[in-house]
């Protein structure tokens, strides 16, 4: 199904003028919040969710499928009404700030709440409220690069957003290991860190004042629905990298969201010791996805070539998947997941790049970086929703079929890494 493009240019940017560089300050901010954000929603799904499902209902790890998938699943409907709100708001504090920090005190306040939820229902119900306030805020900093980061600067802002991506769950993960004893903690603490982070963006990066730009059309059903979409056939560069990244993305989520109880079952382990092990692999992982992430910015911007780095990342992470899917001893896990921390800041950042470059239109970035998100919240709501299914084939005394799991993890990330290096044609 295709529609095509709002009427009207809700943002009222001129396009025909070029983006002046960034200051180094204004990146320094925006990455400071891009990590602290990241790690107050990530550093759940990675762990928090997992020990306060396993506190509530012992033995049923698909719950955590099921909490993370509906919660991913709303937000996937309600992201490209949060753009279009976005591009046509008008204040002193520019389009995108005002909503950042509603999305932050929204996705604070439920994260205490799941702390102290009683019930798996009002776990997941407040899950659903801190994967809007947090998304909300990490795909506005997404719209802030789109409005302000020229083609030069891509590559390497690209690189650091997916460098703090990667990092900020990790050590999160590490520092809610030394308070693992307070479930109270282990969900507030990153969360204030990513308010504190964010605040200092939100003072320091200034946006401009939007009140004097052109009032936006009148809001119609038909606008509406048609932010949710985009014709492939007026925009076949976007449309390919949209299905890559969708399978790239899938094959991520297929092999990280049950990583806590993989890690457990493999090590034999109980699933409130492992926060010491996911923390130890992720801190040397750290390393990895540096070099991925600020290697693959650095070099795609120096080479000009964005779509063969994109493929190299997703063969680091096929290898990764691979090794994890074999291993059942903590140096071949340690191997396996630095692999995929290399592969998964390697690929996010130029891909990253390549979206920037083939989006249809910066006036109205926010509307369709919600759409460059379905391809990663699609992946976030499904995976999760099916891995129970594929860790359940074949599986005897308790033990689920993690091998099965991680293979098609492997699987999909090559696809999208083919459909990138080879379908889009405007990028290099």
């Amino acid at each position: 199904m295709t529609v095509e493009s709002a009427p009207s240019g809700p943002a009222g940017v001129d396009e025909s003028q070029p983006l002046t560089k960034v200051s180094g300050r204004y990146i320094f901010w925006m990455m400071a919040a891009n990590f602290g954000v990241s790690m107050a929603f990530i550093v759940p799904i990675a762990f928090s969710l997992a020990v306060r499902i396993d506190e509530l209902a012992p033995g049923r790890e698909e719950v955590l499928g099921y909490v993370t998938g509906t919660a991913q699943a709303v937000f996937l409907i309600l992201s490209p009404l949060v753009g279009v709100w976005s591009d046509r708001t008008r204040s002193r504090f520019g389009r995108r700030r005002p909503l950042m920090l509603a999305g932050a005190v929204l996705g604070l306040a439920a994260l205490v709440a799941i702390a102290v939820a009683p019930t798996l229902l009002l776990v997941g119900a407040a899950w659903i409220l801190a994967m809007l306030g947090w998304a909300t805020v990490s795909q506005l900093i997404l719209s802030m690069q789109a409005d302000r980061i020229p083609e030069e600067q891509r590559g390497r802002i690209s690189g650091f957003t997916g460098l703090t991506g990667q990092i900020a769950p990790i050590l999160g993960v590490g520092v809610t290991s030394l308070v693992s004893g307070s479930t109270f903690l282990v969900f507030v603490l990153p969360g204030l860190i990513g308010a504190a982070l964010l605040a200092g963006f939100l003072v320091a990066g200034k946006e401009p004042d939007s009140r004097s730009l052109p009032a936006p059309a009148p809001v119609s059903a038909r606008s509406l629905l048609s932010s949710y979409v985009f014709d492939p056939r007026k925009h076949p560069d976007f449309g390919w990298n949209w299905l890559g990244r969708l399978a790239f993305f899938m094959g991520l989520y297929f092999n990280t969201t049950f990583s806590t109880f993989f890690y457990a079952q493999r090590l034999d382990l109980p699933v409130r010791e492992v926060a010491g092990t996911v923390a130890l692999i992720g801190v040397i992982g750290v390393l990895a996805a540096a070099a991925g992430a600020l290697g693959g910015g650095y070099l795609s911007d120096k080479l000009r070539r964005r779509r063969l780095f994109a493929l190299i990342g997703s063969l680091f992470f096929v290898v990764g998947a691979i090794v994890e899917a074999f291993a059942y001893s903590f140096p071949m896990l340690l191997i396996g997941s630095v692999l995929m921390q290399l592969a998964i800041a390697f690929f996010s950042a130029v891909d990253q790049a390549i979206v920037l470059a083939v989006l249809p239109s910066r006036e109205e970035a926010g509307r369709y970086i919600a759409v460059v998100q379905f391809a990663h919240k699609l992946p976030s709501a499904i995976a999760p929703l099916l891995a129970p299914f594929i860790i359940a084939i074949g599986a005897s005394g308790g033990e689920k079929n993690y091998t099965l799991l991680y293979l098609t993890g492997a699987v999909l990330a090559l696809i999208g890494g083919l459909i990138v290096f080879t379908r889009i044609k405007s990028v290099r």
